[in-house]
């Protein structure tokens, strides 16, 4: 069996772990990173033993959850932070679901095997630590993202921020009531923040997911 398809009896690592990877080198069990899927397949044996399983489950912040395939066949399991492709440069995440789920995941959700990104390698102390340092200031880049909104007098709200892994990219949600222009605010966000800039609409029921 491939150690790809292997899968941990754990739903979630404790945060007691030792692990360089765990709980403690990184804020995974809060809110934005809660691991709440528990894996029923982990020890059913699959009924073709040849059959691979290349692909795992990654969430990032915020509930979002993408399919990537494990194509160095890393020993990944279940609260694993990886670092995976992105467009442009790589981003990370914490893997929340293995084995046999993911596919039944990937059927559910009609996600395309042949389109998924790659996972890199597990996160070193290097991915971590500047994965941790922008995390830190995603508060600070919000407020000052809502001030330029509120200075071009832009009928919207930016109700949260995420950096990519490796600060190649910020991606700003929004919540609005009408189409808005936003061409001016991005220049503004790039020429601000020296970065490539993602804007994504999100719902009301959305934003109030995202705030508990």
């Amino acid at each position: 069996m491939s150690s790809a398809c292997k899968t941990s009896g754990e739903s979630t690592h404790s945060c007691g772990t030792k692990s360089s990877t765990g709980c403690q080198s990184v804020d995974t069990c809060g809110n934005s990173y809660k691991l709440s899927v528990f894996d029923w397949l982990s020890n059913v044996e699959r009924p073709n033993r040849n059959t691979k399983c290349d692909y795992v489950e990654v969430r990032f912040k915020n509930d979002r959850k993408l399919f990537f395939k494990n194509v160095h066949q890393l020993p990944l399991h279940i609260g694993s932070i990886v670092t995976v492709e992105s467009s442009p440069g790589h981003d990370i995440g914490v893997v929340s679901l293995t084995g046999e789920l993911v596919r039944i995941q990937m059927k559910k959700k009609r996600a395309s095997e042949e389109q998924a990104l790659k996972i890199y390698r597990v996160a070193n102390q290097k991915d971590v630590d500047v994965w941790k340092e922008l995390r830190q200031k995603e508060e600070t880049v919000k407020r000052e993202a809502r001030r330029l909104a509120s200075y071009l007098k832009l009928d919207m709200k930016i109700t949260d921020v995420e950096y990519q892994g490796d600060g190649g990219k910020i991606t700003f949600y929004y919540i609005a009531d009408t189409r808005v222009d936003f061409r001016q605010l991005i220049k503004e966000y790039a020429l601000a923040f020296k970065t490539k800039i993602d804007m994504k609409q999100i719902g009301f029921r959305q934003e109030a997911a995202k705030v508990g």
